[in-house]
């Protein structure tokens, strides 16, 4: 089978594609034929020892796989060879084959194709998690979410939405405000050519927002923060901006309001019956049309550099997804 693998710290232009002997299921696994493995930001961080995982080398980028179970353990009922799955594997997913658990592992829905199956689960969990769970998001509140046309971004503007609140979306260009207003933005905030504070009290009548959505960072965290009404929640989610920063805590005290972090992966470990009943919901609503992922582009096996650089340089809106051509 052939595979991207990381063999050292690097920017994306160092993964290379090699052919590698087929896997084999043990007792307790399954051998998914993967057929699109969703890649994200933090794929960009793990390849280049910057995120809080750091896998052994030699090892794929991708975490979020839709494909066929080609072969399982002895010990194995809940699936067959020739089942349509999605998931996530115990190896990366970029990748002709995974090796999964079937913990880890649910049945692809009717209508459901393996691009979308493979580009929504970690975004819209992490932003459903985040809104719901983290930041007690309630129907007639004010959600602003930064870095919106992104892939947890453009998924907090959809659930913010659903969930009744009024969402302000903010990004750097047009063209992705525009990506926003499609997916149920109410509001836009262009915050590389305004003033972020500034908007947000034009647009709230000085009150600030309720629930701020930060995947971002950087030099956005302290004017977001100057925004929150009082009581408001700060959702921390990602630094994709580059630094992480320092927040005067000063600001916490002053607006009432609190700053809580948000990390999908550790909820998946810290409570994996929490996790999988959120998944549950999430893909109950895919397979109804209730949400609808943005898939922006697709790449073949051999350019994944190329997608994780799209995303390093914020070329992407929604989220791209490798397919292996199988």
């Amino acid at each position: 089978m052939r595979a991207v693998l990381c063999k050292q710290w690097g920017p994306p232009e160092s993964l290379v594609v090699e052919n590698l002997p087929d896997l084999s299921a043990g007792p307790d696994e399954v051998v998914v034929s993967v057929k699109a493995c969703g890649v994200a930001f933090p794929d960009v961080l793990t390849i280049q020892g910057k995120y809080q995982i750091k896998p052994a080398f030699p090892f794929s980028p991708g975490n979020e796989i839709a494909g066929i179970v080609s072969s399982v353990g002895s010990n194995i009922t809940a699936f067959k060879p020739g089942d349509a799955v999605l998931g996530r594997g115990k190896t990366g997913g970029c990748a002709e084959e995974v090796i999964a658990t079937p913990e880890n592992l649910w049945p692809l829905p009717a209508g459901v194709d393996f691009t979308v199956a493979a580009g929504f689960g970690m975004n819209y969990a992490t932003s459903y998690h985040a809104l719901r769970d983290r930041g007690q998001l309630k129907a007639g509140e004010t959600l602003m979410v930064l870095g919106a046309s992104g892939g947890v971004g453009l998924a907090a503007v959809e659930l913010g939405k659903m969930m009744g609140a009024r969402v302000i979306a903010c990004a750097s260009t047009e063209e992705k405000l525009e990506t926003c207003r499609r997916f149920g933005a109410d509001e836009v905030i262009n915050y590389e050519t305004g003033n972020l504070r500034d908007a947000v009290k034009q647009l709230t009548g000085d009150k600030g927002v309720d629930v701020i959505y930060d995947p971002v960072g950087d030099r956005f965290a302290d004017p977001a923060v100057r925004c929150m009404a009082w009581g408001g929640r700060y959702l921390v989610v990602g630094f994709a901006a580059g630094a992480i920063p320092k927040i005067p805590l000063n600001l916490a005290l002053l607006k009432g309001c609190s700053i809580v972090g948000v990390w999908w992966g550790g909820l998946t470990k810290a409570d994996p019956k929490r996790a999988n009943a959120v998944f549950a919901e999430l893909l109950a609503m895919v397979a109804s049309g209730k949400i609808k992922p943005y898939i922006s582009a697709t790449y073949p096996l051999e350019r994944t550099g190329d997608a994780l650089k799209d995303l390093m340089t914020r070329k992407v809106q929604g989220k791209i997804v490798v397919v292996t051509g199988r």
